[in-house]
Protein backbone atom coordinates (compact mmCIF):
# COMPACT_ATOMS: atom_id res chain seq x y z
CA UNK A 1 0.00 0.00 0.00
CA UNK A 2 3.14 2.81 1.21
CA UNK A 3 4.73 1.22 -1.94
CA UNK A 4 1.77 2.02 -4.43
CA UNK A 5 0.92 5.64 -3.08
CA UNK A 6 4.68 6.55 -3.40
CA UNK A 7 4.29 5.54 -6.98
CA UNK A 8 1.17 7.28 -7.33
CA UNK A 9 2.83 10.42 -5.99
CA UNK A 10 5.53 10.15 -8.45
CA UNK A 11 3.36 10.27 -11.17
CA UNK A 12 0.97 12.62 -10.09
CA UNK A 13 3.84 15.36 -9.50
CA UNK A 14 5.14 14.37 -12.83
CA UNK A 15 2.46 16.73 -14.10
CA UNK A 16 2.98 20.02 -12.05
CA UNK A 17 2.63 23.06 -14.09
CA UNK A 18 5.84 24.12 -12.62
CA UNK A 19 7.52 21.19 -14.61
CA UNK A 20 6.03 22.53 -17.80
CA UNK A 21 6.95 19.57 -19.55
CA UNK A 22 3.93 17.93 -22.25
CA UNK A 23 3.52 14.47 -22.33
CA UNK A 24 2.37 12.34 -25.52
CA UNK A 25 1.31 9.46 -26.29
CA UNK A 26 2.73 7.12 -29.20
CA UNK A 27 -0.46 4.54 -29.67
CA UNK A 28 0.83 3.86 -33.50
CA UNK A 29 -0.49 7.58 -34.46
CA UNK A 30 2.49 9.98 -35.60
CA UNK A 31 3.12 12.57 -32.74
CA UNK A 32 3.44 16.27 -34.41
CA UNK A 33 6.03 18.14 -32.50
CA UNK A 34 6.28 21.55 -33.41
CA UNK A 35 9.74 23.25 -33.62
CA UNK A 36 10.39 27.30 -33.02
CA UNK A 37 13.80 27.96 -35.90
CA UNK A 38 16.62 28.46 -33.65
CA UNK A 39 15.30 27.03 -30.84
CA UNK A 40 16.11 23.78 -29.37
CA UNK A 41 13.18 21.40 -28.28
CA UNK A 42 14.07 18.31 -26.00
CA UNK A 43 12.08 15.17 -26.43
CA UNK A 44 12.27 12.25 -23.20
CA UNK A 45 11.83 9.33 -24.54
CA UNK A 46 12.40 5.68 -21.54
CA UNK A 47 14.76 3.96 -23.28
CA UNK A 48 17.82 5.51 -26.07
CA UNK A 49 16.74 6.05 -29.47
CA UNK A 50 18.03 6.38 -33.27
CA UNK A 51 17.04 9.03 -35.24
CA UNK A 52 16.04 8.64 -39.08
CA UNK A 53 15.48 11.53 -40.88
CA UNK A 54 15.92 12.53 -44.64
CA UNK A 55 19.03 13.76 -46.14
CA UNK A 56 16.60 16.76 -47.58
CA UNK A 57 16.93 17.94 -43.78
CA UNK A 58 19.85 16.98 -42.41
CA UNK A 59 21.74 20.33 -42.96
CA UNK A 60 18.66 22.35 -41.80
CA UNK A 61 18.31 20.38 -38.63
CA UNK A 62 20.99 19.48 -35.67
CA UNK A 63 19.38 16.15 -34.13
CA UNK A 64 21.54 14.93 -30.85
CA UNK A 65 20.58 11.55 -29.37
CA UNK A 66 21.85 11.07 -26.22
CA UNK A 67 20.66 7.98 -23.21
CA UNK A 68 16.76 8.53 -24.16
CA UNK A 69 16.70 12.46 -24.64
CA UNK A 70 16.34 13.47 -28.24
CA UNK A 71 17.48 17.53 -29.16
CA UNK A 72 16.23 19.15 -32.23
CA UNK A 73 17.45 22.53 -32.94
CA UNK A 74 16.18 24.15 -36.64
CA UNK A 75 18.09 26.63 -38.59
CA UNK A 76 15.50 27.68 -40.89
CA UNK A 77 11.65 26.91 -41.78
CA UNK A 78 11.00 23.46 -42.30
CA UNK A 79 7.93 22.03 -44.13
CA UNK A 80 6.10 18.93 -42.04
CA UNK A 81 8.78 16.60 -42.54
CA UNK A 82 8.11 12.33 -40.80
CA UNK A 83 11.48 11.38 -38.77
CA UNK A 84 11.51 7.57 -37.21
CA UNK A 85 12.59 7.44 -33.46
CA UNK A 86 14.18 3.59 -33.65
CA UNK A 87 14.53 1.93 -29.97
CA UNK A 88 18.19 0.64 -29.62
CA UNK A 89 17.09 -2.04 -27.59
CA UNK A 90 13.90 -3.11 -29.04
CA UNK A 91 14.05 -1.79 -32.56
CA UNK A 92 10.68 -0.54 -32.20
CA UNK A 93 9.68 2.69 -33.48
CA UNK A 94 7.69 5.89 -33.25
CA UNK A 95 6.79 8.06 -35.75
CA UNK A 96 7.24 12.14 -35.29
CA UNK A 97 5.45 14.32 -37.40
CA UNK A 98 7.91 18.19 -37.00
CA UNK A 99 7.64 21.75 -38.48
CA UNK A 100 9.92 24.13 -37.90
CA UNK A 101 8.23 28.27 -37.56
CA UNK A 102 9.63 31.30 -36.73
CA UNK A 103 9.10 32.87 -33.41
CA UNK A 104 10.09 33.77 -30.40
CA UNK A 105 9.22 31.02 -27.63
CA UNK A 106 10.98 28.68 -25.83
CA UNK A 107 9.35 25.25 -26.14
CA UNK A 108 8.73 22.89 -23.29
CA UNK A 109 10.38 19.83 -23.22
CA UNK A 110 7.90 16.75 -24.29
CA UNK A 111 7.88 13.37 -22.49
CA UNK A 112 7.09 10.80 -25.02
CA UNK A 113 5.56 7.51 -23.46
CA UNK A 114 4.28 4.30 -25.35
CA UNK A 115 0.26 3.84 -24.62
CA UNK A 116 -0.40 0.73 -22.83
CA UNK A 117 -4.21 -0.25 -23.25
CA UNK A 118 -5.96 -1.11 -19.50
CA UNK A 119 -9.37 -3.04 -19.85
CA UNK A 120 -12.70 -1.92 -18.57
CA UNK A 121 -12.73 -5.26 -16.62
CA UNK A 122 -11.74 -7.13 -13.76
CA UNK A 123 -8.68 -8.85 -14.74
CA UNK A 124 -8.99 -12.93 -15.89
CA UNK A 125 -8.17 -15.14 -13.54
CA UNK A 126 -4.79 -16.62 -14.46
CA UNK A 127 -3.61 -14.10 -16.87
CA UNK A 128 -0.96 -12.04 -17.12
CA UNK A 129 -1.07 -8.85 -14.61
CA UNK A 130 -1.37 -5.47 -16.93
CA UNK A 131 2.19 -3.53 -17.00
CA UNK A 132 0.20 -0.61 -15.07
CA UNK A 133 -2.12 -0.80 -12.33
CA UNK A 134 -5.37 0.97 -12.62
CA UNK A 135 -5.09 3.03 -9.50
CA UNK A 136 -1.92 4.81 -11.28
CA UNK A 137 -3.52 4.88 -14.95
CA UNK A 138 -6.73 6.89 -13.37
CA UNK A 139 -4.33 9.02 -11.23
CA UNK A 140 -2.22 10.12 -14.30
CA UNK A 141 -5.62 10.38 -16.11
CA UNK A 142 -7.09 13.27 -13.65
CA UNK A 143 -3.53 14.73 -13.33
CA UNK A 144 -3.63 15.20 -17.04
CA UNK A 145 -7.44 16.68 -17.17
CA UNK A 146 -6.62 19.14 -14.44
CA UNK A 147 -3.02 20.33 -15.86
CA UNK A 148 -1.50 19.37 -18.87
CA UNK A 149 -2.78 20.94 -21.92
CA UNK A 150 -5.88 19.09 -23.53
CA UNK A 151 -4.27 18.37 -26.73
CA UNK A 152 -1.83 16.25 -24.84
CA UNK A 153 -4.54 13.73 -23.02
CA UNK A 154 -4.37 10.33 -24.44
CA UNK A 155 -7.53 8.31 -24.16
CA UNK A 156 -8.05 6.12 -22.33
CA UNK A 157 -10.73 3.20 -22.91
CA UNK A 158 -13.60 2.26 -20.55
CA UNK A 159 -12.92 5.48 -18.20
CA UNK A 160 -16.10 7.82 -17.41
CA UNK A 161 -16.78 11.01 -15.77
CA UNK A 162 -18.82 10.67 -13.11
CA UNK A 163 -21.02 13.42 -11.27
CA UNK A 164 -19.35 15.47 -8.69
CA UNK A 165 -21.16 18.43 -7.46
CA UNK A 166 -18.66 21.25 -7.21
CA UNK A 167 -19.95 22.74 -4.15
CA UNK A 168 -19.58 19.49 -2.36
CA UNK A 169 -16.93 19.52 1.03
CA UNK A 170 -15.27 16.83 2.20
CA UNK A 171 -13.63 18.48 4.95
CA UNK A 172 -13.65 15.52 7.34
CA UNK A 173 -10.87 14.01 5.60
CA UNK A 174 -8.50 16.21 7.15
CA UNK A 175 -10.03 16.68 10.83
CA UNK A 176 -7.28 17.55 12.13
CA UNK A 177 -6.15 20.59 10.17
CA UNK A 178 -7.53 23.81 9.50
CA UNK A 179 -8.11 23.30 5.85
CA UNK A 180 -10.84 22.84 3.26
CA UNK A 181 -11.12 20.40 0.69
CA UNK A 182 -13.78 20.61 -1.86
CA UNK A 183 -14.48 18.13 -4.78
CA UNK A 184 -13.34 18.67 -8.37
CA UNK A 185 -14.07 16.12 -10.47
CA UNK A 186 -13.97 12.51 -10.47
CA UNK A 187 -13.69 9.45 -13.25
CA UNK A 188 -14.62 5.93 -13.05
CA UNK A 189 -12.60 3.02 -14.71
CA UNK A 190 -14.04 -0.66 -14.05
CA UNK A 191 -13.88 -1.19 -10.20
CA UNK A 192 -11.69 1.96 -9.16
CA UNK A 193 -12.85 5.85 -8.78
CA UNK A 194 -10.51 8.46 -8.60
CA UNK A 195 -11.85 11.40 -7.55
CA UNK A 196 -9.84 14.82 -7.29
CA UNK A 197 -10.20 17.56 -4.34
CA UNK A 198 -8.98 20.83 -3.80
CA UNK A 199 -7.16 21.55 -0.81
CA UNK A 200 -6.75 25.27 1.13
CA UNK A 201 -4.69 26.23 3.41
CA UNK A 202 -7.15 28.44 6.41
CA UNK A 203 -4.82 28.37 9.29
CA UNK A 204 -2.00 30.71 10.12
CA UNK A 205 1.11 27.95 9.29
CA UNK A 206 2.35 25.48 6.90
CA UNK A 207 0.70 22.17 6.70
CA UNK A 208 2.66 18.86 5.75
CA UNK A 209 0.36 16.76 3.77
CA UNK A 210 1.08 12.85 4.22
CA UNK A 211 -2.06 10.30 2.65
CA UNK A 212 -1.65 8.23 5.87
CA UNK A 213 -3.45 11.02 7.77
CA UNK A 214 -7.31 11.21 5.73
CA UNK A 215 -9.98 9.81 7.02
CA UNK A 216 -11.55 7.83 4.46
CA UNK A 217 -11.34 4.03 3.02
CA UNK A 218 -8.73 4.67 0.61
CA UNK A 219 -7.08 2.08 -2.43
CA UNK A 220 -4.68 4.93 -2.90
CA UNK A 221 -3.93 9.02 -2.37
CA UNK A 222 -1.54 11.19 -3.86
CA UNK A 223 -1.61 14.70 -3.12
CA UNK A 224 0.17 17.22 -6.12
CA UNK A 225 2.37 18.98 -3.51
CA UNK A 226 3.91 17.78 -0.20
CA UNK A 227 2.91 20.69 1.63
CA UNK A 228 0.78 23.42 1.58
CA UNK A 229 1.97 27.37 2.17
CA UNK A 230 0.98 30.09 4.22
CA UNK A 231 -2.72 30.84 3.50
CA UNK A 232 -2.87 33.76 1.10
CA UNK A 233 0.08 33.02 -1.01
CA UNK A 234 0.06 30.97 -3.95
CA UNK A 235 1.48 27.69 -2.20
CA UNK A 236 -1.81 27.76 -0.14
CA UNK A 237 -3.86 25.16 -2.56
CA UNK A 238 -3.41 21.96 -3.58
CA UNK A 239 -4.94 18.91 -5.58
CA UNK A 240 -5.31 15.19 -4.24
CA UNK A 241 -5.70 12.40 -6.15
CA UNK A 242 -8.05 10.05 -4.29
CA UNK A 243 -8.54 6.69 -5.62
CA UNK A 244 -11.68 4.24 -3.89
CA UNK A 245 -12.58 0.77 -5.11
CA UNK A 246 -16.17 -0.33 -5.27
CA UNK A 247 -17.94 3.24 -4.89
CA UNK A 248 -17.07 7.03 -4.90
CA UNK A 249 -15.40 9.03 -2.44
CA UNK A 250 -18.40 10.04 -0.02
CA UNK A 251 -19.09 6.14 0.36
CA UNK A 252 -15.40 6.10 1.81
CA UNK A 253 -15.65 8.98 3.96
CA UNK A 254 -14.75 7.32 7.74
CA UNK A 255 -16.21 10.70 9.55
CA UNK A 256 -19.88 12.18 8.60
CA UNK A 257 -19.68 15.24 6.49
CA UNK A 258 -20.30 18.38 8.54
CA UNK A 259 -23.36 19.84 9.55
CA UNK A 260 -24.51 22.54 7.24
CA UNK A 261 -24.96 26.32 8.63
CA UNK A 262 -28.06 27.16 9.49
CA UNK A 263 -29.17 30.76 9.14
CA UNK A 264 -31.86 31.97 11.34
CA UNK A 265 -33.90 35.04 10.73
CA UNK A 266 -33.96 38.24 12.91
Amino acid sequence: MRRLMLILMLVALGYSTANAVQVKYWDRLPLAIPLTVGQERILMLDEDVRVGLPGTIASKLRVQSVGGTVYLRAAEALPPTRLQLRSVKSGDIILIDIEAVEGSDAPEPIKIVAQTPVPDAEPVPGAAPAATPVPVVLTRYAAQNLYAPLRTVAPLPGVRRMPLHSTTVFNTLLPTERVSIKGLAAWRLGDFWVTAVKVVNRGPGKVSLDPRHLQARLYAATFQHAYLGLAGTPEDTTVAYLVTRGGGLQQALLLPPPPKAVHHES
